[in-house]
């Protein structure tokens, strides 16, 4: 048999996440030349991605050159915050962007590029769960909705970052900033790397180049955690600041606090520091190809490394200091060791209670006292009585 390619792709629908953060993502039914069936599911982000690289690959047929020569369906790009709303009112558009990419030219539909996305990856058969937190909702799309293939969109109310200091992008997915500017942030990624757009540019910014127009306080991130969360590091770093840890690949840590810009506080040992979020994995996870490739990016400069930094609040954005986090974690795990010597020396004493009562020697019989003569005498036989005479 010849190489893989796709003879069909169905949107079905989208799913609701909770884990890592809230998030929405595309089920999509892709049917392969081998009669086989598979259930993937992107991100919004992820497929524009993707159509903006099959655009590069294919000026002619983007119509980059002349526009009477497009054959490669529009798609809009991610222009408003990814909720519920356009994740629902974009399903129209992109069912039909499906439809016509799995049916132009082979040399398009059936390359290399299309078919690597569409392919099932690790996470589309066990998605990444939090057995804490609430499944995902799905929401199938209706049968009838394939007739209808305009969008009926309306404008969604974006979160809006402010810019503290200059920056200067390094890539192309990337997106240069100003001091001051004002951009709308439409995917926050674990890594701390973010998706903004600003007018008609998009692209990935540092979130410690952003602060919030409302306070400089960030609502979304969770209390520190210091019963710890074990991770295995995938990617060896060699700290440069002081509260920073220095780990080789391989080593066990416990995060205890996940932070928006891409530096989590780890515990390794007694001794808690930053440290990459993106070159750690949860214990238990399989690694991907994604993930690795996710790690070989630039790692996102930390808020106190950036110069001219200059923010619209007077207060400034809080920040435990890592005197705290070790100081709160020594306790954490002072006092999980005394519940549990504690728990240890309940458990001896009534293991030693209990051997001592079985060990403790019956009580005998009182020895009845011996009969006096004259009872012997009135009341034994003829044989008893002559023993004592």
């Amino acid at each position: 048999m010849g190489d893989a390619f796709i003879r069909h792709v169905e949107l079905l629908g989208y799913e609701k996440r909770f884990f890592p953060s809230q998030h929405y993502v595309y089920m999509f039914l892709v049917k392969w030349n081998d009669l086989s069936e598979k259930l993937v599911y992107r991100r919004f982000t992820e497929i524009y991605e993707f159509h903006k690289a099959l655009k590069e690959m294919f000026p002619i047929e983007s119509g980059d050159i002349s526009a009477e020569s497009r054959i490669i369906p529009h798609l809009p790009a991610p222009k408003w915050f990814d909720g519920q709303r356009s994740t629902q009112s974009r399903q129209g558009t992109l069912a039909e962007y499906c439809y016509t990419l799995v049916n132009l030219p082979h040399k398009i539909s059936r390359c290399l590029h299309v078919v690597s996305f569409f392919k099932v990856r690790p996470d589309d058969m066990n998605p990444v769960t939090d057995s804490q937190i609430k499944k995902p909702e799905v929401f199938l799309l209706p049968k009838d909705a394939k007739k209808n293939t305009s969008d009926i969109t309306g404008p969604i109310v974006l979160q809006t970052y402010r810019a503290i200091a200059d920056y200067e992008k390094s890539s192309k997915s990337e997106m240069a900033l100003k001091a001051g500017d004002m951009v709308d942030v439409v995917e926050k990624s674990v890594t701390g790397w973010w998706f903004c757009q600003l007018k008609n540019k998009r692209g990935w910014v540092p979130a410690a180049y952003l602060e919030p127009m409302d306070g400089p306080d960030e609502s979304e991130e969770q209390e520190p955690n210091y019963a710890g969360e074990q991770y295995v590091v995938q990617k060896s770093y060699t700290a440069v600041e002081e509260d920073e840890l220095t780990l080789k690949e391989g080593d066990t840590i416990e995060v205890i606090h996940k932070l928006l810009d891409g530096w989590w506080v780890i515990r390794k040992d007694e001794t808690t520091g930053y440290y990459p979020s993106m070159y750690l994995q949860k214990s238990g996870e399989v690694n991907t190809p994604e993930k690795s490739e996710l790690r070989n990016r630039t790692i996102p400069p930390r808020r106190s490394t950036i110069r001219n930094v200059k923010s619209i609040h007077k207060q400034r954005r809080k920040q435990i200091s890592q005197e705290t986090y070790r100081r709160n974690s020594r306790k954490y795990i002072q006092n999980q060791r005394n519940m549990k010597g504690n728990l240890q020396n309940k458990a001896s004493i009534i293991s030693e209670k209990n051997e001592q009562e079985e060990n403790k020697s019956k009580a005998q019989p009182a020895v009845p006292p011996r009969p006096s003569k004259d009872l012997i005498l009135n009341r034994c036989t003829e044989s008893t009585r002559r023993k004592i005479m």
